[in-house]
């Protein structure tokens, strides 16, 4: 969805939110699978309730060996990611050291197997699907100006609680922006709602005072802030119980945050917990690659690319690319361009990309695109 005029929103959660823990325990034990076999198969799926964890899922590695090393290492590695993240008992979401962790690993369906790994060599698409990638030149990211505002309030909100500077913040928080949008540019900011979890006994007002000093004001550019800007902070009130005491949490529940903000479509598939063979994730990072090809090298201003995958057939099916009438040479096909400088079958992605590496657990908050801080390959412009 693209705004000419008128008014966009987006949110973003913090690392603590119970979705986003699922999430990076699912990333983190992918991790570990590609630090043993950079070939491992991996679809990992983690549910959080209150203190117990259940992470299951399909996964095959060369060497049984490897298989169980990390199935024998998983609930370590589960509460790691728990303390991690700042959780410290079970008042505050969850105990990391008491919580019941269930592991309930699989070896990977044959059937699947057989039309990845094909006979003729050839690496098959883990599955069909649809993926999309964008890029815009409304900020420095190539990402559209709300998703962009909302990630980093969340992790302002992470940067203040670790160093102590707001000693009564805890893990889970969530943000939204809006943005006023005239003739397709963000100019200003109209609305920020910021809710973060708390000690108890914290006052409201104070709170409130001390997030918007320290949150809020120094996210938000002053140049973009509307005069009528409305700013909603923890507007339920008291924000005491969170993470998977307030609320389950389940792996790809919150694939809107991971991508555009709801700025672009999505092909509905998550990326957590899947190896590369898995088109879900490693086309929808071809996808942003090529659509940042495409602006970076001022093509267009804006470019939407749709990638699509039949189960174990190599190629696409489908290949697009949509600029909105901003492409600066309307000569240029620039599909088949792309096409011809890039291979877009399943081990062409990881060979461009190198993604046979345990990379992806960083990914797991804050969004997989218009990361600067993480180098990530899919981010580089050729």
């Amino acid at each position: 969805m693209t705004i000419q005029n008128g008014l966009f929103s987006s949110e973003s959660v913090s690392e603590g939110h119970p979705d986003k823990l699922a999430d990076r325990i699912s990333d983190r034990i992918l991790d570990a699978f590609l630090s043993k076999d950079p070939y491992a198969r991996v679809a990992c799926e983690t549910l959080l309730a209150d203190q117990c964890v259940i992470v299951a899922g399909e996964f095959k590695t060369k060497r049984i060996d490897d298989f169980h090393a990390v199935r024998e290492s998983a609930a370590s590695l589960v509460r790691d990611v728990l303390r991690e993240t700042g959780y410290r008992d079970a008042e505050t979401g969850i105990s990391p050291d008491r919580c019941e962790i269930q592991i309930r690993f699989n070896g990977q369906s044959q059937d699947i197997s057989q039309g990845v790994d094909r006979a003729d060599g050839v690496l098959g698409a883990g599955d069909q699907g649809l993926m999309f990638g964008y890029a815009t030149d409304e900020t420095p990211e190539l990402m559209p100006a709300p998703i962009v505002y909302a990630h980093r309030l969340v992790r302002r909100q992470a940067e203040l609680r670790k160093t102590a500077a707001l000693p009564w913040l805890q893990p889970d928080a969530k943000s939204q922006v809006t943005l006023r949008y005239v003739d397709g540019r963000p100019v200003a900011i109209e609305a920020v709602v910021l809710s973060t979890q708390h000690d108890d006994g914290i006052d409201l007002e104070d709170l409130r005072h001390a997030v918007q000093k320290h949150v809020i004001n120094p996210v938000i550019p002053e140049a973009l802030r509307s005069k009528s800007l409305r700013t909603l902070i923890n507007p339920t009130g008291r924000f005491v119980t969170g993470g998977p005491k307030g609320d389950a949490g389940l792996t790809g529940r919150k694939i809107i945050v991971d991508t555009y903000g709801g700025a672009a479509p999505h092909g509905g598939g998550a990326f957590s917990g899947k190896d590369p063979s898995k088109v879900d994730r490693s086309a929808a990072y071809m996808a942003r690659f090529l659509a940042r090809q495409v602006v970076a090298r001022g093509w267009a201003r804006r470019a939407l690319v749709q990638l699509a995958y039949a189960i174990g057939v190599a190629e696409p099916v489908s290949f697009v690319v949509e600029t909105y009438g901003t492409a600066t040479d309307t000569r240029r096909d620039i599909a088949v361009q792309l096409a011809r400088e890039f291979d877009l079958r399943p081990q062409g992605i990881i060979d461009t990309l190198d993604l046979l590496r345990p990379i992806y657990y960083p990914t797991a908050a804050y969004g997989h695109f218009g990361r600067d801080d993480l180098r990530l390959p899919w981010e580089s412009v050729t």
